[in-house]
């Protein structure tokens, strides 16, 4: 399959968060996942240990498992006391809209056509936080690369982390071992319906750039 015709900056400001576009119909061929899988394993991790794992899920059984754990973590998600107003007009009415296609995911989750679980090998529960910083920034990129050669190919995907509500039953769905691996998120995966994704509306850069000191 031919990549998309995309410059690295156009690459890294329009792969996006992919929900209402994501063409469940359509199969993944297994190497167009391997490949992006390869090219994850070419992140930087902490200190060289390549503690990362990745499972690819696309029985159908093991899917309709993994969604129905996301929903019910988009259910005590979207329960929550609501967010006031942040005062930007602009940027409450994009939150409505990923609030939107993210309950929209909750409903047809089970229907992509692959779902990938990133996971790292080493619990944090209760570690300082440098250890939690390097436990998570040794998977973290790699997934982000994932994403990157997926959206490259013509895919589309979305980092999701609500099924992490029932992490130890979805541990157990996976033969995952719990007490030693930790989930870092469900990512369905499935070609996109188009490939004309834009730059995401961002805040400006003046709000959360400092110099030197932290600036109220």
């Amino acid at each position: 399959m031919a990549l998309l015709d995309l410059t690295p900056d156009e690459l890294l400001t329009t792969t996006r968060a992919v929900r209402k576009r994501l063409d469940m119909e359509r199969p993944v061929a297994r190497h167009l996942i391997e490949e992006c899988l390869e090219i994850a394993l070419q992140a930087p991790t902490g200190s060289n240990v390549q503690g990362w794992h990745f499972v690819v899920v696309t029985d159908a059984g093991k899917k309709q498992e993994l969604a129905g754990f996301y929903r019910k973590g988009m259910e005590v998600y979207a329960s929550a006391p609501s967010r006031k107003s942040s005062g930007d007009e602009a940027y409450d009415k994009t939150m409505a809209r990923v609030m939107d296609s993210a309950q929209y995911l909750a409903q047809v989750m089970h229907e992509a056509p692959v779902l990938l679980v990133p996971c790292i090998f080493g619990r944090t529960d209760g570690s300082p936080a440098w250890v939690q910083a390097s436990t998570w920034g040794s998977i973290y990129p790699a997934v982000w690369n994932f994403m990157l050669a997926a959206r490259a190919r013509g895919l589309g995907t979305c980092l999701t982390t609500l099924h992490l509500m029932e992490e130890e039953k979805a541990a157990e769905v996976l033969g995952i071992p719990f007490a030693k691996v930790m989930q870092a998120g469900l990512l369905p995966v499935a070609h996109t319906k188009g490939t004309d994704f834009k730059p995401a509306p961002r805040r400006d850069a003046d709000r959360v750039i400092h110099w030197d000191a932290w600036k109220a």
